[in-house]
């Protein structure tokens, strides 16, 4: 009796264990399997105590208050509103004095950040919805100031709804595709610079200030697009369509730009005056809280001096207040994270002026007041100032570059607080005013949690704490990341994480996959929730790591922009030496080693094959990079300069001239309608490949963009890869 309950005691464990799920490629590819549940799309209203936010099948906004989650409201119901022409709301904004929503449905995507959609304005008095326009989709559509116009962007002119009188004025008449952009960016300053609306209007409603993009000298890229699905293209069925745009390459021409300032009354269109003999970028402009003056941000070609400029919009002359020149470069977080204080006397600069990412604080006439954040780490994400308490609120890597925090600091640099209490990752977003901020936290082994706090960061309620999904992950075997760092040869330690096979057997010599991005300020190395394909890989057995290398973020600008003018050599050598590192360890196997990655990920890996001398025995590359030269002007002469300055850096690093040196197995990866990495990257290197009597596999996915997804795809490309490594590797 006392054996047999023994063995029920045994082998009791043994049967939950059993029970348990391994990761699969089918769990992966569904949308939310592995996904925590999260709160978005809360929009703060003016009091800063109130949100609303889209529900009952986004046919609603709803209004609750921060403090207690109740609902307060209904400020838009289309069920409620007679004939109404929309049945769901994809997004809407409020106009300042939330008396009108801006709503948009049948959004399409055009490149990254920008779309286009049907627009519609609804009065929340009179309930009723009006169409913004009667001529097809519009862009970027905004609300005046005093909510009583709305500016937008239709084939790439700029009209302003006055709404009531219910009239429409075309203000730009030279809008051309492919050659004049008024009001929203190029391909490249979208890209790049990471927006989608290059026009604001004044605080005072009167002007309403934009960018023109003359794209006339840049040359066109173009790529075919056959009739295949998800896209499916019915008119190239038989004969193939094509896809032209206008993309600088490096050292190629940029669209011209300038700043141009419509006054709502006089109807006339003014040019602001921008004196500079060489070439300069303007990928932001901002109005000041003074009437008649707007913020022009400005970056030279090569991106190492930043200028604020300040111009009267009446004289159309411009002064310039302040001036940041970088050895290297100036990074284009510096752009969103400018803000002029309410009382117009000062602004806040977030910038690299000690070696750190740190906030500091000017006058307006551009003397330095103070550094308000100081030491060895760098600020991460700026959140705004609280004029009413004086406070900074900002995101940093203070702890360790492996984690986040949320902090606050006041204006005299006097106090800080830290408001996050977590060890792992913490994100905030802040009400209107400052008075609450929800907190997004989480780590390796805690899936995301989203708490409601004050501004001391004091717990209000929790708003989700995954306590479900959590129990639904204890249904699957999952192996723990765990971090390492090592010391290269080079004396330098690196930070990575490192996934093992499940029923991990130290005894045993595993095969290793090396996962990583390693682009510039990028950061893999991080301690948050994330189930990905390193889980399925654990569960056949594979060793799964990740390595941060030289370039990276998090670590201070030094570390950061050492890979100045030779992008890949470094962070090559690093994942090499990682490797080499794992390679060591009793249980990888270092004859049986891959690397793969995507984009900049992929330039790496195909780096890595050709100068790791064996040390890999596969590479997988997705829509890599294979020479610098076929990348775009803003984000290649950031960290290269122009190719005409800088022609061993670019042709040293590059995979295509080191196809010779190819060692391993190497796997090739692309689509041809990828407007970002072009497919020119892969097919050019193929052809050295060939000619070099290299072997190599190769798939392309047809009309897919740089994210290679539609219907089955993501599922077809991961089985893919999976049974390439097995083929291989194992």
């Amino acid at each position: 009796m006392n054996r047999i309950l023994l063995m029920i005691g045994i082998l009791l464990p043994l049967t939950v264990l059993a029970q348990k799920k391994t990761v699969s490629l089918e769990d992966l590819n569904k949308s939310h399997t592995f996904h925590a549940k999260s709160v978005s799309g809360l929009k703060s209203m003016n009091d800063g105590i109130h949100y609303t936010i889209l529900e009952n099948k986004a046919t609603q906004i709803v209004k609750y208050a921060y403090a207690t989650g109740k609902q307060v409201g209904i400020i838009m119901d289309l069920e409620k509103i007679e004939d109404c022409p929309i049945h769901y709301i994809q997004s809407y904004e409020l106009n300042n004095d939330e008396t009108k929503i801006l709503v948009y449905v049948n959004r399409k995507a055009v490149y990254r950040h920008s779309f286009k959609a049907d627009f519609y304005v609804y009065d929340i008095k009179r309930k009723e919805i009006k169409a913004l326009s009667e001529e097809g989709k519009e862009q970027v559509a905004s609300f005046s100031p005093n909510g009583e116009m709305v500016a937008y962007v239709k084939d790439n002119d700029i009209y302003i709804n006055k709404l009531k009188f219910g009239t429409t004025a075309r203000i730009t008449e030279d809008g051309e595709f492919n050659k004049i952009i008024n009001g929203i960016p190029d391909w490249v300053y979208e890209e790049e610079f990471g927006y989608n609306k290059a026009l604001e209007w004044s605080p005072n409603s009167m002007e309403l200030a934009f960018v023109r993009f003359d794209e006339s000298k840049v040359k066109e890229f173009a790529f075919p697009l056959y009739k295949g699905s998800h896209p499916t293209y019915e008119a190239n069925a038989l004969y193939p369509g094509e896809y032209k745009f206008k993309y600088p390459k490096a050292g190629e021409t940029n669209s011209e730009v300038s700043v141009n300032v419509f006054h709502i009354k006089n109807r006339t269109t003014k040019t602001m005056k921008i004196q500079d003999k060489d070439e300069f970028y303007l990928p932001r402009i901002r109005w000041t809280h003074e009437d008649g003056k707007l913020a022009i941000l400005k970056l030279n070609r090569l991106q190492n001096q930043f200028d604020l400029l300040i111009a009267n919009t009446a004289s159309t002359l411009t002064k310039n207040i302040f001036t940041h020149r970088n050895e290297y470069y100036i990074a284009e977080d510096v752009l969103d994270n400018l803000t002029f204080l309410s009382n117009g006397k000062h602004f806040i600069y977030v910038g690299e002026l000690d070696g750190y990412n740190h906030i500091h604080l000017y006058t307006m006439a551009g003397m330095k007041i103070r550094q308000l954040t100081k030491g060895e780490w760098d600020v991460m994400e700026y959140y705004g100032y609280d004029a009413k308490k004086k406070m900074v609120y900002y995101k940093a890597a203070e702890k360790s570059p492996t984690q986040r925090e949320v902090y606050s600091v006041s204006l005299d640099g006097k106090k800080k607080y830290k408001l996050s209490q977590k060890e792992g990752t913490n994100t905030a977003v802040f009400s209107s005013n400052y008075k609450y901020f929800i907190n997004y936290y989480s780590s390796t082994s805690t899936p995301q949690k989203i708490t409601l706090h004050d501004q001391s960061g004091k717990l209000i309620r929790t708003l989700e704490d995954n306590a479900e999904f959590a129990k639904k992950m204890d249904e699957y075997e999952i192996s723990p990341k765990e971090f390492f760092s090592f010391t290269t040869s080079e004396g330098i330690e690196l930070n990575g994480w490192m996934v093992k096979p499940l029923n991990f057997d130290a005894s045993k010599k595993y095969p290793v996959l090396m996962t990583q991005y390693s682009g510039p300020n990028s950061q893999k190395v991080l301690d948050k929730w994330g189930i990905g394909w390193e889980q399925y890989l654990a569960a056949e057995g594979y060793v799964v790591a990740c390595v941060d290398p030289r370039g990276t973020g998090a670590r201070g600008e030094q570390f950061r922009k050492c890979t100045y003018m030779k992008l890949g050599q470094l962070e090559s050598d690093d994942q090499i030496e990682a490797a080499k590192y794992l390679g060591s360890l009793d249980y990888c196997d270092a004859n049986r080693m891959a690397i793969w990655g995507w984009s900049y990920g992929g330039f790496m890996s195909s780096s890595c094959l050709s100068k790791g001398n064996g040390v890999f025995k596969v590479g997988i590359a997705v829509a890599p990079v294979t020479n610098w030269r076929y990348y775009d002007s803003v984000y290649t002469e950031r960290y290269m300069r122009r190719p005409q300055e800088n022609a061993k850096g670019y042709d040293n690093n590059s995979p295509i001239n080191m196809a010779e040196n190819l060692t391993g197995r190497l796997f090739l990866i692309h689509g041809t309608a990828d407007d970002n990495v072009h497919y020119q990257n892969t097919l050019e290197y193929v052809e050295q490949l060939v000619q070099a009597g290299k072997q190599f596999d190769m798939f392309v996915y047809p009309n897919r963009n740089h994210s290679i997804f539609g219907g089955n795809t993501r599922m077809h490309l991961y089985q893919m890869m999976s049974d390439y490594l097995n083929k291989n590797l194992k």
